[in-house]
């Protein structure tokens, strides 16, 4: 959905939604990487107008942005290192499980709040995640469906995925509470998308 390409180019599902919004406004669009835990303080203090980046719309968040209406449903689920002993959902919540967990997203709360015995190693990007997993540093890692199905087609060998959802979520773009305006844009824009075969 959003990765930097070998040519050093910010690419993905995410940017092409960022462009249609863009050229429905008839303006510029500027992309930045960003750490995700950044994410929200950026919006909030006027930095970026908004987020596209595999968000969760959850109503913790809604407490502090407004989003959009969903552009992808998906659900957590959890990539298993191939050394560790875990076979289903049940068994993360042994004591003394090691899960990583990407700072500030819905894998990390879920974790932190379902699997209190656990003990957590918290990571700021996808890749550092699924290097602890690879080696078996970490027995898991919670994180969208999309993903770990991704992550484990990349290591057969050494990761397993529990692809079941521990809960359904939704993606939705990210903007600030009195963006009414752009919300009807960028609502616009994901149904002409959705209409159009964009999406497909």
């Amino acid at each position: 959905f959003e990765y930097v390409d070998q040519d050093g180019q910010i690419t993905g599902v995410s940017v092409e939604i960022g462009r249609r919004i863009a050229e429905k406004m008839g303006r510029k669009v500027e992309f930045r990487n960003m750490q995700f835990d950044g994410l929200i303080p950026a919006l909030q203090t006027g930095n970026i107008d908004m987020i596209i980046s595999s968000l969760s719309a959850t109503d913790e968040r809604r407490q502090s942005i407004d989003f959009s209406d969903p552009y992808v449903k998906t659900g957590l689920s959890v990539l298993v290192s191939a050394k560790s002993p875990i076979q289903t959902v049940a068994d993360l919540k042994t004591p003394g499980r090691r899960i990583a967990v990407r700072i500030s997203t819905t894998g990390e709360t879920w974790s932190k709040k379902n699997l209190p015995d656990a003990k957590f190693v918290g990571l700021d990007t996808d890749g550092a995640c699924v290097l602890e997993v690879v080696n078996g540093s970490v027995d898991a890692w919670v994180y969208d469906q999309i993903s770990v199905m991704n992550y484990h087609a990349q290591h057969p060998e050494q990761t397993r995925a529990l692809l079941a959802p521990l809960r359904v979520e939704e993606w939705a773009v990210g903007l600030r509470k009195d963006s009414a305006a752009l919300k009807a844009i960028v609502n616009d824009t994901l149904a002409a998308m959705r209409k159009d075969g964009a999406f497909n």
